[in-house]
C-alpha cells in the first residue's frame, strides 16, 4: 500500500510540474515570431511604416493607393508563426489596391514580446493610426485575419466600425481549440491567451466571410463552425476542398471566393 501511495505521490508531483511548465511557457507554445526574409525587406522597403505602441515600435508595410467605398483598404493580421510580408507577395491577387500589413510585437522588426493583451492593444493602435494619419474612412476598411489573426480581426471589429471581415481558418476560442487538441489538460485554468471570438460573435453585425480548409489539421472544422453559427451579422462561408491549414492560399478557390465577397460587398 505504501508503495502505491508513493507512486501516486510521484505521479501527482510530475503532473503538477508539467502543468506548471505549460502555464509558465505557454507563450512559447502559442507565438512563434519570425524574421523578415531579405527578399521581402528589399522588395517592399518603399512601403515600410513604423508605429509606436505602448513601449513597443511596430513595423510593417502600408500600400496606400485609392481607398474608397468600392476599393477598400485591407488590414491584415497573420497567423501565430507568420511574418506578414510573406502574404504581401500575394496582394496583387486581391480585388483591392491598398493594404496594411503589420507584424505583431516581437515578429519581424516589431519590438517587444507577443501576448494576447499586447497584440490586441497594438491592433487598435495601428487601426487608429491609419485612420488619423491618412484620413481613412473606417467604413472603407476590411479586416482580414488568418488563423490566430482571426481572433485579432474580430476583436478590432468589436471595438471599431469597419465595412467587413474576412476570416481565414477561423476558430471560436483558443480554449476550445486547446480542449480539442489536449482534452486531458485543464486548459480553462491554464490558458492566459484566449482570443475568445465566440464571446464577441453574438454582438457582431459586421458582414463576414469565413474561409475554411476542409482538411485543416490545426483548427478542427467544428471550431470554425461554432464561431460562424454564433455570428449575429451576415455570414458567407467558403469551404476550400482539399486545403489544409497552411496551404489554403495555394488553391484557386481561395482568391476567387475572397474576391467574390469583395465584389458583392463593395
Amino acid at each position: 500500500m505504501g508503495v502505491i501511495l508513493e507512486i501516486v505521490k510521484i505521479a501527482l508531483i510530475v503532473a503538477g510540474a508539467v502543468l506548471g511548465l505549460v502555464y509558465v511557457f505557454q507563450s512559447r507554445l502559442i507565438f512563434f515570431p519570425q524574421k523578415i526574409p531579405d527578399q521581402s525587406r528589399e522588395r517592399f522597403k518603399e512601403y515600410g511604416v513604423r508605429v509606436p505602441s505602448q513601449g513597443c515600435e511596430l513595423h510593417g508595410w502600408f500600400v496606400n493607393n485609392t481607398i474608397s467605398a468600392t476599393s477598400p483598404l485591407i488590414i491584415y493580421y497573420g497567423g501565430n508563426a507568420e511574418e506578414v510580408s510573406a502574404s504581401l507577395w500575394e496582394a496583387e491577387k486581391f480585388r483591392s489596391a491598398s493594404f496594411l500589413f503589420m507584424n505583431y510585437r516581437g515578429y519581424g522588426d516589431s519590438t517587444g514580446r507577443p501576448s494576447e493583451q499586447g497584440i490586441l492593444m497594438d491592433a487598435l493602435t495601428v487601426f487608429d493610426w491609419v485612420v488619423a494619419e491618412y484620413g481613412v474612412d473606417p467604413g472603407h476598411v476590411v479586416l482580414m485575419g488568418r488563423s490566430l489573426g482571426t481572433g485579432v480581426a474580430v476583436h478590432v471589429a468589436s471595438e471599431r466600425r469597419v465595412a467587413g471581415l474576412i476570416l481565414v481558418t477561423p476558430f471560436d476560442s483558443l480554449i476550445n481549440v486547446a480542449k480539442s487538441i489536449y482534452p486531458f489538460l485543464p486548459v480553462e485554468k491554464l490558458l492566459r491567451h484566449r482570443f475568445d471570438s465566440l464571446a464577441l460573435a453574438p454582438g457582431m453585425d459586421t458582414p463576414m466571410l469565413a474561409v475554411i480548409a476542409d482538411q485543416d489539421e490545426i483548427i478542427p472544422n467544428p471550431n470554425s463552425l461554432t464561431l460562424i453559427n454564433a455570428w449575429a451579422g451576415p455570414v458567407e462561408t467558403l469551404v476550400v476542398k482539399g486545403a489544409g491549414h497552411n496551404d489554403i492560399s495555394q488553391f484557386d478557390a481561395y482568391f476567387r471566393g475572397i474576391n467574390r465577397f469583395l465584389d458583392t460587398r463593395f
